[in-house]
């Protein structure tokens, strides 16, 4: 039955590569550059990075879901996620979840091995979307940047501007793809037995109950949250691109090899992005959780997965942080976080991996 929905979802796949390729056009017109410039080959530079962004995402996604379906449990649990917690707080009864371990022999008996890919479609048609349009988009407001459109001048960029086009594409990237992450949230956290037994069930049933608006709750917290997000990400990514190059040059240049080779090998990208993913995490988790929450507000669920996020729980972003400090503490702010920066961290790098080679394949057979 899980392949099905897969096969579906490639058609929608199609689809949001040629919305992501649409609004590469619009931001070249916002940015006052037409597509005909006396570089050549927009439209093809456009098709690779939302093509690579399409497919290094899809990896990613599915390659780290297990560790998303565990983050999302924790984040959406009102009780305490851990033992030490639960032992200082009696505000809640006792927790479902109460450690990495203990979550991942619960799922896997309940709902056994599908359960880790628990909306796993709709993940992949939110961030499959979201990462051809942040990478198409990121690339164009680096060349815009730099005055180049080849890959190799941006690394030159400013760290300043590498946060600041990395934001800016995460914001576009968000707005674009936001229903389809609200919809796999919900469907990760319902657990057993399924109020939502299709994507379809859980789009009309929001559609119906919160208004289309619905499909859009907890875009704010999100919006603040992937600025520093996807800044520190692609910045720090870049970061730690030139450092790598710099000491590759420095080790050439040592062992008198002519010209001073700085370029980067499979495990010096894998390295860079391990370190810019988690560094994005630690800092915006909290964000996360608060998203979170607002998405899955009003969500029915078997009394077993502990207290519900009742319908306008919160009144708004801030509210939201401060009745969770209030009630739950800090670590009400941080939880999943263990789950979170363990999955970040592959996520980064096999994101940021597979889209260079991705790009450079696709580069390679089109030029």
């Amino acid at each position: 039955m899980e392949a099905l929905p897969s096969i579906v979802s490639l058609g929608f796949f199609f689809r949001f590569l040629s919305l992501s390729l649409l609004l590469f056009a619009c931001c070249s017109s916002w940015l006052g550059v037409s597509l005909q410039m006396e570089e050549p080959g927009q439209l093809k530079r456009a098709f690779i990075d939302a093509s690579a962004g399409a497919i290094a995402g899809g990896i990613s996604r599915t390659v780290t879901s297990p560790l998303d379906v565990i983050k999302i449990r924790f984040q959406v649990q009102l009780e305490p996620t851990s033992s030490w917690a639960l032992e200082r707080r009696n505000l809640f009864g006792p927790s479902k979840y109460t450690g990495m371990l203990q979550a991942t022999k619960d799922i896997f008996r309940e709902e056994g091995l599908p359960g880790f890919w628990r909306g796993n479609v709709p993940a992949l048609l939110m961030v499959m979307p979201y990462t051809a349009i942040q990478f198409t988009v990121l690339h164009k407001l680096k060349s815009f940047a730099s005055g180049s459109s080849k890959s190799e001048d941006h690394i030159n960029l400013s760290p300043y501007l590498s946060y600041v086009s990395g934001a800016l594409a995460g914001c576009a990237a968000t707005v674009g793809s936001y229903p389809f992450d609200l919809v796999r949230t919900i469907l990760a956290s319902q657990g057993e037995p399924k109020v939502y037994p299709t994507m379809r069930s859980a789009f009309v049933d929001i559609v119906k109950t919160r208004g289309f608006r619905g499909l859009y709750a907890g875009l704010s917290p999100t919006l603040v949250e992937i600025v520093p997000y996807a800044g520190l990400q692609f910045g720090t990514y870049d970061m730690f691109k030139r450092w790598a190059m710099a000491l590759n040059r420095s080790r050439s240049s040592k062992a008198k090899s002519v010209g001073g080779d700085d370029s980067l090998t499979s495990i010096q990208l894998i390295l860079c992005g391990l370190a810019a993913g988690t560094c994005a995490k630690l800092v915006c988790h909290p964000l996360d959780v608060v998203k979170k929450r607002f998405q899955v507000e009003g969500l029915q669920r078997h009394p077993r997965y502990g207290a519900r996020v009742e319908n306008h729980a919160y009144r708004n972003m801030f509210d939201a942080l401060r009745r969770i400090l209030q009630l739950e503490g800090w670590a009400g702010l941080y939880k999943g976080i263990v789950p979170s920066t363990v999955k970040a961290a592959p996520a980064g790098a096999v994101t940021f991996v597979a889209y260079e080679y991705t790009s450079d394949w696709l580069e390679s057979i089109l030029t």
